[in-house]
């Protein structure tokens, strides 16, 4: 059984950030996309960051990507609290042991949130499958927006490509 990481909110948050759960490097680095090919901080400092920041510099500065995403009104979290999966893949999640994060306290405890963006697929599957049948209907009504996946194992699109479809977050 693997666990996710608290919510990365602030107040006056406009729109949150969803992945699955993270992968093995992250849980072993207890941060968020810490494996170093996953394209999410990135993308991040490339949207948010004024500074020309190479691969190093922004694998070594975590607590200034958090801070460039709550200074942007963002939130970052995962669907699942849970669950149990071998390795890192989405695919390996295994369906009945899942445990969706509390979303009706958190959008309760952060009321400008308006938009939800998921980070690939799986994200989104599992929000709407396990989050969305619990919320109030203010909750629901919510904007969502699936994103391409930033993980390694989605190959198939370019870095430049996700960048200019993450640029949405930061309109």
């Amino acid at each position: 059984m693997i666990h996710s990481f608290p919510s990365v909110v602030s107040a006056g948050a406009t729109r949150l950030v969803l992945g699955s759960m993270p992968g093995q490097r992250s849980l072993q680095e207890n941060r968020y996309y810490a494996h170093p090919q996953n394209a999410f901080w990135r993308i991040i400092f490339a949207l948010f960051d004024s500074v020309e920041n190479d691969k190093r510099q922004i694998d070594n500065n975590y607590a200034h990507g958090l801070q460039l995403l709550k200074s942007a009104d963002i939130g970052l979290w995962d669907v699942l609290q849970t669950c149990e999966r071998e390795g890192s893949l989405d695919a390996d999640i295994i369906e009945t042991s899942v445990v969706a994060n509390d979303f009706s306290k958190l959008l309760a405890e952060y009321p400008t949130i308006k938009k939800i963006y998921f980070n690939g697929a799986k994200a989104e599957q599992l929000y709407k499958r396990h989050v969305l049948p619990v919320l109030d209907d203010q909750a629901r009504n919510l904007t969502m927006v699936k994103l391409p996946s930033t993980s390694p194992a989605y190959a198939a699109m370019s870095f430049e490509k996700k960048l200019q479809l993450w640029s949405q977050v930061a309109q």
